[in-house]
């Protein structure tokens, strides 16, 4: 089995990655990082990837994110996807971000994934979060990290 631990390098994402670390040590299980990096530029700015303005390379900021997980986890497997937009008209970015996180918590039979947001660190269920969606799905358990330590 695998621990999966969605990335966005925020301090409450590092401190999931660390719990997860110690949780798949103790089981003997694998860890995937998941980072995932949509085409939207916007986005990239809201989350302080970009500058306003600055030339948006997805897999430039796939391999920041990889150089930063290989730092905190060198013995983790690392992936960086770009969600797929839905074909739903009523589907947004962070529907599209859930949908990959379940999408690749099922391809790599995920027993536990470890979220930590700032959005699902908050709330899990918010518009804006992932943790609800993804707390969703029977086939993993879930831990959200809710402080970052």
């Amino acid at each position: 089995m695998t621990v999966l631990v969605p990335f966005d390098d925020s301090a409450l994402s590092r401190t999931a990655l660390e719990r997860a670390r110690e949780f798949a040590e103790y089981r003997g299980e694998d860890v995937v990082v998941l980072t995932l990096v949509p085409s939207d530029e916007e986005f990239a700015v809201e989350r302080g990837w970009i500058e306003e303005g600055e030339d948006y390379d997805p897999e430039a900021v796939c391999d920041d994110f990889e150089e930063a997980v290989a730092a905190l986890a060198p013995d983790a497997t690392y992936r960086c996807e770009h969600p797929r937009t839905s074909d739903s008209m009523t589907a947004t970015l962070i529907d599209d971000i859930t949908r990959t996180i379940r999408e690749v918590a099922a391809d790599v039979s995920a027993s536990i994934v470890f979220i930590g947001s700032e959005n699902a660190g908050r709330v899990s269920t918010p518009v804006t979060s992932v943790g609800n969606p993804v707390s969703e799905d029977p086939r993993y358990d879930v831990h959200i990290v809710r402080h970052a330590e």
